[in-house]
């Protein structure tokens, strides 16, 4: 990248959880336009720090700034207000609809019939969605089908689209998106990233797979006990010297 402009920085983060410090004040920033990793054993502090920015945990301790400006992600919804959204594993998708119905879930456009009765303008609804489809670089054989008979990378760019609805949508973190994927929707996915990095989104990827972080990913954050092992760019290091910091050597 040339000009790396700082979107999110987080500092010193701290989470316990009774007698257990999960998280011992850990730092980083990430920049536009970039794909950076969160990797690490499991209960290496790595998804608790992803749910603290994400607003699913509440922080004991740090600060978080975006764009340069604090802010206080108490709730997922102070998360997305800012343009911070969080894809799961589970998508949180409703199988029966069809990919429009899921992207405008709970904000469905609507018109009026003999000009007072409202109803769903399913029209702009399938139109938008093909847009923001396209946009992710996603042709779906047909809008009408339900999300349940559409393929795990189908699944996974009809839930970026209804980030993408809100048009403030600026980091996305993706939780495992790989997982129990083949390899074809596996590639789907790796092209997905590089897209949305193409138009200056920001992706913040947690995996065990470091084949497709090496592919596709800036930065690399390992975590370790509770706190940053190591950032590293994946230009500058392989897998070992990465596997290295996650069972606690060195670079």
């Amino acid at each position: 990248m040339t000009q790396q402009t700082t979107l999110l920085e987080v500092n010193n983060l701290k989470k316990s959880f009774g007698g257990v410090q999960a998280v011992k004040g850990v730092s980083f920033s990430l920049f536009s336009g970039e794909a950076v990793a969160v990797v690490g054993d499991n209960g290496a502090g790595k998804s608790t720090v992803v749910k603290m920015i994400s607003g699913a945990y509440t922080r004991d301790g740090g600060d978080i700034h975006w764009e340069g400006a604090a802010v206080d992600i108490a709730h997922p919804d102070d998360a997305r207000s800012i343009g911070i959204e969080t894809m799961y594993q589970d998508l949180a998708l409703v199988p029966d609809l069809d990919a429009p119905g899921n992207v405008f879930l709970g904000q469905e456009p609507m018109k009026r019939m003999f000009g007072f009765l409202p109803i769903i303008d399913r029209e702009k609804m399938q139109l938008d969605a093909r847009r923001l489809l396209e946009r992710v670089r996603i042709n779906l054989p047909s809008l009408e089908r339900p999300i349940s008979a559409l393929s795990g990378g189908q699944r996974q760019a009809t839930a970026i689209a209804r980030f993408l609805l809100s048009e403030r949508a600026r980091l996305i973190i993706m939780d495992e998106p790989t997982a129990a994927l083949g390899v074809q929707e596996q590639r789907k996915v790796m092209d997905l990233i590089r897209t949305l990095k193409s138009q200056q989104m920001t992706i913040l990827v947690v995996s065990h797979n470091l084949e497709h972080v090496f592919e596709v990913c800036d930065r690399i954050i390992v975590f370790r006990a509770g706190e940053v092992a190591g950032i590293v760019r994946t230009k500058d290091v392989d897998k070992q010297a990465v596997v290295s910091l996650i069972m606690g050597g060195n670079t």
